[in-house]
Parts: C-alpha cells; structure tokens; sequence
C-alpha cells in the first residue's frame, strides 16, 4: 500500500521566547545553519541598528548591512553587496521592511534567511512573500520561507505597542480570509487546501479567544506563533489565499486610494475583517471580533483611522480591483455605493459605539 505524503516548507528553528536574541549565534550553529559565524546581517537604522552593539560581541563573523528602507531598488542593493561576501546565510533584524528587503537580497543570491523581527506589526515575518514599494507603487515577490525564524519577546515589548496591535488585526482577520476561501469553494470551485485552511484559521482563533493584553508575556507568545502560523500556512498553500481575503482587498484599497493617510497594514485588516464578516451574514461574529479589536486598542470604524464614511465606501467599492481574479463576500455581493453605505449603517448599529 503506498504511503502518500507531502513536504511542508517551514524555518529549521521557531524560538520565541523572552532572551531569545542573546543565543542566536548559538542556536545558528547548534541548527548547522552557520557554523563558521559568517553572516550578513541587514539592520535599519532603527531599532536594528540598536540592537548591533548587544549583539556584535557573540556574533564575531557578521558582517552588517545598513539597508535605507523598504523599496526593490533597496534590497536590490543588498543582493549586490553581500554577494562577494561567501556567507552562510542572511540575516534580517529590525521590522517587516528590513525583513522583506533581506527576504528578496537571500533570494537573489541563494542564501537562507534568518528571519529576527523587533516587532510583530504582521505575519510578513515568517511568509514566502517579499512586499517591496516599486516604481510602479508596491509588489510582492515570491521568496523561500525564512530558515530560521528567531523573537526575543523582551525586544517586542520595547517596540511601540501600535505595532503590537497591527499584529493583532493581522492574526484574526485569518477568520475572515478563510470564511472567503470557503465562499469561493461553494460559489467558484475553487480548492482549499485543507492543512492551510486549518493552520491558518487555528491562528487567527487563537489570538481572538486568549483572554491576555498587549502587555501580557503569553499573549505575546500566541500572537507571535500565530504571525508565524499564518506565514507557513501560505508556504502550505502556495500563495496568501489562508491569510488574505477581503479583510484584505480592504486594506490594499485605502493603500492605493490614500497613499499618505493610509493606517498601518494591520489594522485596515483587522477593521476590515470585522466589517467583511458583517457584509456575509455572521453578525454575531463581527460583533464579537470588533470586541475583541476595541479591547486591544484597535479601530472598527473608518472614522477612527481618520476616514470619513463616504471615503470609505469609496474604499471598498475599489477593494476587488486590488486582486483580480480572487473571489471574496465582495466580488459575491458586488454592492453599489448606497447598499455599501445602507450597510455600513447598520454594521455600526451591530456593533455598538
């Protein structure tokens, strides 16, 4: 009888926990990621270049890369530049723009990539996707899965807490992504990838049901493993299907249409994910996701990010012409402007001031 079975792309090492960072050259050796110590390490000139002088001493061989920003021409560079430089592997520390910067140059050059964030602002930080600003707005680049995947929950807690919220709207708007992914199974025939589906949804339930705050060590723990999660659930798939559906069509819409208003990736998600699960019928569920989200600190509401109702019908009217071709409660209800807005009332009313 065969025995079928398939291999999942995932990092080598998940460490999180608090203290994580002073045993990373260790634990890159210990994994025969890099035994010999010569890394290039890529930091901002933020909280990455912070963190260089506490960790210099243990990691002798590192070279270190100052990378400007967030942009292809950006990581482009560093491709060049650590090249020439016969290395082990690379080394993105800081947040989600050094990391998709370091994601692209490890790419390019044929190098792993070890993965340390300062924040948990995303699930960028273990995804097979490189999201770079271009000449022509924003992209996203296919890229292996980080080999090593390494969060010092005691670094986390000095970012501001803005970034540690963005996460949270990230994580659970999985729920919704997922309700969209069964949606177009129904209506489109589209396959779900069961393990994915399950990896995925798993991770968003888990930071919506824990009971902990942003200042709490095990909730930071979960919200971490579940950034984590959602990154090997779309390597699983083969693309953002588990992790982005309207929630964020939403998102990207107030990206293009207000470029310099826009508010940060997470939480347009999470706020879009509460009015999605409004928009397909699960009032109940909205209305506890918009909770959960207020308690944390996040929005609900277009106003509480600086958008007027009108801008924000505007928003999700344009939402589906951000990924064509995916099939979400938008493209299935596909509302003029005065349905969105007539339902936009009520969805305030569901979810209480």
């Amino acid at each position: 009888m065969p025995v079928l079975t398939r291999l999942i792309p995932s990092p080598v090492v998940v460490d999180i926990r608090p203290g994580a960072l002073d045993d990373l050259g260790g634990v890159l050796a210990d994994e025969r990621i890099s035994h010999s110590g010569k890394l290039a390490v890529a930091v901002s000139g933020g909280s990455g270049a912070r963190l260089r002088a506490r960790l210099e001493p243990s990691l002798p061989g590192a070279a270190w890369y100052e990378v400007g920003g967030g942009t292809l021409d950006d990581a482009v560079r560093l491709a060049s530049d650590t090249k020439a430089g016969h290395y082990d592997a690379v080394v993105g520390l800081g947040g989600g723009k050094i990391i998709d910067c370091a994601k692209f140059a490890a790419a390019r050059v044929g190098l792993p990539l070890v993965a340390v964030p300062t924040n948990l602002a995303h699930d960028g930080l273990c995804s097979p996707v490189a999201t770079l600003d271009n000449d022509a707005g924003r992209g996203s680049y296919g890229v292996p899965n980080p080999i090593a995947v390494v969060i010092d929950l005691d670094v986390i807690r000095e970012a501001p807490v803005r970034f540690v919220r963005a996460g949270i709207g990230d994580a659970v708007s999985n729920i919704s992504a997922i309700a969209d992914w069964e949606l177009a199974a129904r209506v489109k025939g589209e396959k779900i990838d069961g393990l994915a589906a399950a990896i995925a949804r798993q991770a968003g339930e888990a930071v919506l049901r824990h009971p902990g705050g942003v200042g709490d060590t095990g909730f930071l723990q979960v919200l971490a493993e579940a950034l984590v999660l959602s990154g090997i659930a779309m390597s699983v798939s083969g693309d953002s299907r588990p992790s982005s559906g309207a929630c964020h069509e939403i998102n990207h819409a107030f990206d293009l249409l207000f470029p310099k208003r826009a508010a940060a990736h997470g939480e347009q998600c999470g706020l879009g994910a509460a009015f999605a699960m409004y928009l397909r019928g699960a009032h109940d569920e909205s209305a506890y996701m918009a909770e959960v989200l207020r308690r944390h600190g996040l929005p609900v509401l277009p106003e509480e990010i600086g958008f007027t109702v009108d801008e924000f019908v505007r928003v999700v009217e344009f939402a589906p012409e951000t990924r064509p071709g995916r099939y979400t409660i938008l493209e299935h209800l596909d509302l003029k402007p005065e349905q969105i807005k007539d339902t936009y009332a009520d969805y305030v009313k569901a979810i209480g001031s």
